[in-house]
């Protein structure tokens, strides 16, 4: 079974963000040669999490990291993490750290709407993604 490996470098430049990557994983895809099967993009990171959600409207990337900042609220003082990034472990692992899509004739499959999100809660950091595109 055919795979190619490769990696995204990328730059936060907020506390909390969602970065569009999906043209920068279809280039993967692309240069990967696969025509069928399966990409895997992940993070090793543990206060950033990946996503497929709305690209046309800006506002759902704003109302999702209000909705994950009132259900973990960064601000507050019950957390036992030391580092002062509790909340941002939390939001990671709620969103997750890895997404997996169907590749067809050697192009990504993504729904009208959709696009891949980084995640950032712990920024602003560089920060790397694993694409894994098997066949």
């Amino acid at each position: 079974m055919p795979a190619h490996f490769s990696s995204l470098e990328l730059l936060t430049s907020k506390k909390a963000e969602m970065v569009d990557v999906t043209k920068r994983v279809r280039a993967e895809v692309k240069s990967s040669g696969i025509e069928n099967g399966l990409c895997v993009v992940s993070s090793g990171h543990t206060t950033g999490g990946l996503t497929v959600n709305e690209n046309t409207d800006p506002d759902v990337q704003t109302d999702i990291l209000n909705a994950l900042e009132r259900a973990v609220p960064s601000t507050a003082t019950y957390y036992k993490h030391e580092e002062g990034n509790a909340a941002a472990h939390a939001k990671a692992t709620m969103t997750g750290f890895s997404v997996t899509l169907p590749v067809q004739s050697g192009k990504l499959v993504l729904g009208t709407w959709q696009a891949i999100y980084f995640c950032e809660f712990d920024g602003p950091r560089n920060r790397k993604l694993n694409i894994t595109v098997v066949g």
